[in-house]
């Protein structure tokens, strides 16, 4: 099946074949919002599905002890909306635009019989979710066992390699997160996020600014985070 570069591997338009995809945006209404947006609340019952264009939105849902964890973040390319309609269930998490998005705004049961009556649609639909499910299986187990200050090295490989951007100042990670929002990712808390950043920077690996972390030494970081290869 032929894949669409312009957008991230693993995103539902990449997956989607260039004519379903003009079908699919002709189904929606396009919409630009500026950063801090919600476009989506945890608990609602109702709503659209959001295709994401371009920009970059978080995923996070309240948990039991009435803290705010980040689940994911999501690119353009990507769907955003589409679970609870898919299952017939409340939101289960909220998204915020990080900055300005372009998206386009579809109609819940308009995109699932579109999904349903399209067979590269379907397709491109459960190779999507199944690559959500494979990052965050992933992600586990780049996690798992390790102490601090490796996880956070490897989250930042990880996101660097599937959002980051080069820019004169080193390699931007591309999504900008709160130190508070890197320890949700990994399950520690913000003082040892900061810690471990003031440790990497001071290694010349990274440097941190505001929601804004540039790696500074790709193949020293992936040494540090104990990878034999790139994050992929």
């Amino acid at each position: 099946m032929e894949r669409d570069s312009a957008f991230p591997a693993g995103t539902f338009l990449h997956y989607l074949p260039a004519a379903d995809r003009e079908r699919l945006l002709a189904l929606g209404a396009e919409a630009r919002y500026p950063a801090g947006r919600t476009l989506i609340r945890q608990g609602e019952r109702h709503g659209p599905v959001f295709v994401l264009l371009s920009g970059v939105t978080k995923v996070t849902a309240q948990v039991e002890n009435g803290s705010e964890a980040l689940l994911a973040v999501r690119v353009g390319g990507d769907v955003v909306g589409d679970m609870a309609p898919l299952t017939d269930s409340p939101r289960s998490a909220s998204v915020v635009t990080c900055g300005e998005c372009r998206v386009s705004v579809v109609r819940a049961p308009v995109f699932l019989d579109f999904v349903a009556r399209s067979g590269p649609a379907g397709l491109a639909m459960t190779q999507f979710v199944v690559e959500r499910l494979r990052w965050a299986n992933q992600r586990r187990i780049d996690l798992a066992g390790y102490e601090a200050a490796i996880c956070l090295a490897r989250l930042l490989l990880t996101l660097s390699e599937r959002h980051g951007r080069t820019t004169p100042d080193g390699l931007d990670i591309g999504v900008p997160l709160t130190q508070a929002e890197l320890g949700t990712l990994i399950g520690v808390r913000e003082a040892t996020v900061h810690k471990t950043l003031r440790d990497l920077e001071r290694r010349g690996l990274v440097r941190r600014g505001l929601k804004r972390v540039l790696i500074m030494d790709l193949p020293g970081l992936i040494t540090y985070a104990e990878m034999t290869d790139e994050p992929g």
